[in-house]
């Protein structure tokens, strides 16, 4: 069980690729208040940052809309929220596992970013409330890191 703070800190952005560095900056600053290592931190605005270019890119296909991220920190690690009102789209049902006996260009085009963003985090949920989808991230304060240091 994570440790997080009761109230979340929210961000409220249009669905805009300019707008995808105030979302980084915001992960970043939650993952700073929970005391995440470098590379906890990085895996996090990683795996936020593929679910949010999604979201401008395929979900709203740059039309107008908005993307609310919600973000809890604490000693325990670091829950982010992500909601918009795009057409529903299950990260998890739009995965593609590597293929790494398959050249490059003979793969499918798409869905590998997601398969790394959500190999990235800790816990991953999604659902599809009141005509928005909503995807939870869990990075873990504690051993989180699972490649060691290199020497």
């Amino acid at each position: 069980m994570v440790e997080l703070a009761r109230t979340p800190s929210v961000l409220e952005v249009p669905a805009t690729v300019q707008a995808l560095g105030d979302i980084a900056a915001f992960v970043l600053r939650l993952a700073g208040r929970a005391g995440l290592g470098k590379r906890a931190a990085y895996r996090l605005r990683l795996a936020v940052d593929e679910l949010a270019t999604n979201v401008v890119m395929h979900g709203y296909r740059g039309g107008d809309g908005r993307i609310t991220v919600r973000g809890r920190s604490g000693p325990g690690g670091v829950q982010i929220t992500i909601e918009d009102s795009a057409p529903a789209f299950d990260p998890v049902a739009g995965r593609l596992p590597p293929c790494p006996g398959v050249p490059p260009q003979d793969r499918r085009i798409g869905g590998l970013g997601i398969h790394l963003a959500l190999t990235s985090v800790d816990e991953f949920a999604y659902a599809h409330r009141d005509g928005r989808n909503i995807s939870t991230l869990t990075v873990k304060a504690e051993g989180t890191d699972p490649c060691p240091p290199r020497p």
